[in-house]
């Protein structure tokens, strides 16, 4: 028997008051999004602390390696009785198992203390800190020099690829790229410090300050010892900024949606601006975030070569002890700014391109 009209309302008044429970089956398209989101990024959380992990492990043991006695080292050639050097040994810990001596690394480490440096006596932490800021002023202006020069050529030469500029683009930055740094800074010295035939060295060769100056003239002379290094690592690092560039953008030449701007009337570069470059900037984000990791860690090279008084430096310095908790208190802390970065750069991906992460 069919209800009638009234009882068939009544029905639909009782199920229509009746609560439904929430679930995942119910819940709005950003809640779904933001537990992706959430997912995705524990899981690179995860993956990032598994990398410290390793490097932290890998530090310890790879520069045991390294030929030669830290402790003989330390007495500078002197001679020293068979006591003396037992005592530095238990004074730095070098007398005991070496399964102890990484036990005693990882839980330091795992507190942030690195240890204490064999050749200046004092925590690597607070050395690393002292030349933090030296190595941020380098690296730190020829990255956002770089940076800047590779995305405006790499967007220029895929916007006209093929014609002339492209070419000597593309050629003059694969053959810098391709240029050992520390071979190309020695060849700037050359030219630009010391001069070359009738023309004379115009830059320090090396250092941070000449000394004796202060106020504005400390800050031109600072300025003045920039020049040479920083010139050195924009022309080997913008190439790499360039070629991915150029290389993003070509792969959104040909999209549907920049003939659809170019049909409707929009002009050619706003069309590059608006719609082609945000849309080819996902692998761009990806470099400039290593890069930025590698700027935190200095440019151990380049550092060297120009007596700059920053991390890469002290790097070497410290190899050639070997200085082992400076070492590897060094290279902890560059592998970890590189994670660090690498991590954020997975982070933002989602904000950019709601596709990944799903």
């Amino acid at each position: 028997m069919q209800p009638t009209a009234p009882d068939a309302a009544s029905a639909a008044v009782d199920k229509a008051a009746v609560p439904v429970p929430a679930g995942p089956a119910v819940r709005g398209p950003r809640a779904r999004t933001t537990t992706a989101y959430l997912r995705y990024g524990a899981g690179k959380a995860g993956g990032a602390a598994v990398s410290l992990l390793a490097v932290l492990v890998t530090g310890f043991f790879l520069f045991r390696l390294i030929p030669g006695d830290p402790v003989k080292t330390m007495t500078g050639g002197r001679p020293v009785s068979a006591e003396q050097l037992a005592a530095y040994r238990r004074e730095f810990g070098l007398d005991l198992p070496l399964w102890r001596q990484f036990t005693d690394y990882c839980g330091k480490a795992l507190t942030g203390d690195l240890g204490t440096s064999y050749q200046f006596r004092t925590p690597v932490i607070d050395k690393i800190t002292e030349a933090l800021p030296n190595t941020l002023l380098l690296t730190g202006t020829a990255f956002v020099l770089y940076t800047a020069l590779g995305m405006f050529l790499g967007t220029r030469s895929a916007w006209r690829h093929g014609r002339l500029g492209d070419r000597l683009n593309t050629g003059l930055a694969l053959t810098l790229y391709s240029v050992p740094s520390f071979w190309l800074g020695l060849l700037v010295i050359i030219v630009f410090g010391v001069g070359l035939g009738p023309v004379p060295g115009l830059f320090p060769t090396g250092g941070m300050e000449s000394g004796g100056k202060e106020g504005f003239a400390y800050v031109l002379d600072v300025a003045h010892h920039l020049v040479l290094p920083v010139l050195t690592l924009v022309a080997v690092e913008y190439g790499q900024t360039l070629l991915v560039t150029r290389s993003a953008l070509l792969d959104e030449m040909g999209s549907d949606y920049l003939t659809t701007a170019r049909a409707k009337g929009l002009k050619d570069d706003l069309v590059r601006r608006r719609h082609a470059v945000p849309n080819a900037l996902l692998p761009t984000v990806t470099l400039v975030f290593v890069n930025l990791g590698r700027t935190v860690a200095g440019v151990i090279l380049v550092e060297t070569v120009f007596s700059w008084p920053g991390l890469g430096g002290l790097f070497y310095q410290a190899l050639s002890v070997p200085d082992l908790p400076l070492v590897q208190g060094l290279f902890l802390f560059f592998a970890s700014a590189v994670i660090v970065m690498n991590t954020l750069a997975d982070l933002l991906y989602p904000l950019l391109d709601p596709r990944v992460g799903r």
